[in-house]
């Protein structure tokens, strides 16, 4: 059967979706790049923003006009009805029960060849299977869809800030053993993978009652060898704390950090019921600059969000660029169902809000330009994502894609090497 899994959102559901795949694989199930031949669709959603899940009703509407598709992730567990008016051979299989896809492969085979996969899918859907259910029972050790490594350690947010329906989505926050953390990153170490992305829904949530992310960095790097690198996925600024930040001073971690600012201003900050403050985001900033050698700082950043007048924006449009963030995510406040600020007064006009955005794109652009330029002639290490028209090409250390040279005949995805750059999107092997 062919198999093809679509993911929208963030790294945990690029996880959990090449968990899923490789339940498939591994029974012997060919799993696509595209769903043109697909005998069964699968889509892993997100609810962050409306236009995520606008995004997944166009593909999902797309999808299941060559083959049945099965829906799944938050906007599957906070709006099952929508998704399944979609069209006839749309069934919705909730997050909470995401877990229990692990096992669909094997009730597809159980089936039969000749079941109708669509009435399949639909008996899987209909009860609860046994054996399968824990948050953390994704944990691929083959990726079909990305060169590098993902392993999620941590799920579900105890925040509550007053935009976000993902806490709804996902729950409280929950934490992998770090002993189990250890143990799945050296099974991914013995696969020959150069690079592991942590990946969590709110990364520096990870134990915040113990010794938290440090904690979890500091017992994995004793234990793991000198090839091996660390990428964190997303850092939430609240929980960022001294010894997380020493921990980053290792040369196995990636020069590369994605904080989820939405906001420099206080007075939003506070009106969002975010958990911290413009000074603590000056600090992590200085701290990152001084662990790393000009690392990439990316960032989240929301406009229009209430609160937010013309002084209040300036303030977050000033603080980017003084910080010279070399990528912003920009988002026009979207007000979600069922949140906080669903239903505030005091937000910008869409006019505002979406002119307020593009002037961010563009400063990002901008800001962009200037870091990748000034990494020409420096030297990073890259992992090889692929080849076109017979030249590899690769993502550095701090998150420059480039076309690589000069790498042996005998390379091959996943592989490691020191580099120099050459060129804003060029860079070659060092002998």
């Amino acid at each position: 059967m062919n198999i093809f899994v679509y993911t929208l959102g963030c790294r945990v559901n690029q996880c959990e979706s090449e968990a899923i795949a490789q339940s498939f694989a591994d029974r012997g199930h060919t799993i696509l790049d595209s769903h043109g031949n697909a005998d069964l669709i699968i889509v892993n959603t997100c609810t962050v923003t409306s236009k995520a899940e606008q995004k997944a009703r166009r593909e999902i509407r797309l999808f299941s006009k060559s083959a049945p598709v099965l829906v799944t992730g938050c906007y599957a567990q906070v709006n099952p009805a929508e998704i399944e008016g979609l069209a006839d051979n749309v069934v919705v299989f909730p997050l909470m029960r995401k877990p229990e896809l692990l096992g669909l492969a094997q009730f597809m085979d159980a089936s039969g060849t000749g079941t109708d996969i669509l009435d399949a899918i639909k008996d899987f859907a209909k009860e609860r299977r046994q054996g399968y259910g824990s948050l953390f029972d994704f944990a691929p050790s083959e990726f079909s869809y990305h060169s590098r490594s993902y392993l999620k350690i941590q799920d579900g947010c105890d925040n509550n800030c007053g935009f976000c329906r993902v806490h709804i989505a996902r729950g409280p926050s929950y934490s992998l053993d770090s002993d189990i953390v250890v143990k799945r990153a050296l099974e991914i170490e013995k696969k020959g993978y150069h690079e592991i992305v942590l990946t969590g829904v709110n990364l520096t949530m990870y134990d915040h009652t113990g010794k938290g992310l440090g904690g979890l960095l500091q017992k994995l790097l004793k234990k793991i060898g000198p090839d091996m690198r660390f990428r964190l996925s997303s850092l939430e600024p609240d929980h960022i704390d001294d010894l997380l930040l020493e921990q980053l001073r290792d040369p196995r971690m990636q020069p590369y950090f994605h904080i989820p600012i939405q906001s420099a201003a206080d007075k939003v900050i506070k009106r969002i019921n975010r958990t911290y403050d413009s000074a603590h985001l000056e600090y992590v900033i200085g701290q990152l600059r001084l662990i790393k050698d000009d690392p990439f700082l990316a960032c989240d950043i929301i406009t229009g969000l209430p609160g937010e007048g013309p002084d209040e924006f300036e303030i977050t449009r000033s603080f980017l660029e003084r910080h010279g963030f070399a990528l912003m995510h920009v988002f026009p406040f979207s007000p979600r169902p069922d949140t906080a600020l669903a239903d505030a007064r005091d937000r910008a006009p869409e006019s505002v809000r979406d002119e307020r955005a593009l002037i961010l794109r563009n400063l990002s652009a901008q800001l962009n330009r200037t870091y990748v330029e000034r990494q020409v002639g420096r030297e990073a290490e890259v992992i090889l994502e692929g080849r076109r028209i017979g030249k590899w090409h690769g993502i550095t250390g701090n998150y420059l894609k480039v076309d690589v040279s000069g790498a042996p005949d005998s390379a091959s995805v996943g592989d490691l090497f020191k580099v120099r750059i050459t060129s804003p999107t060029k860079a070659e092997v060092i002998p």
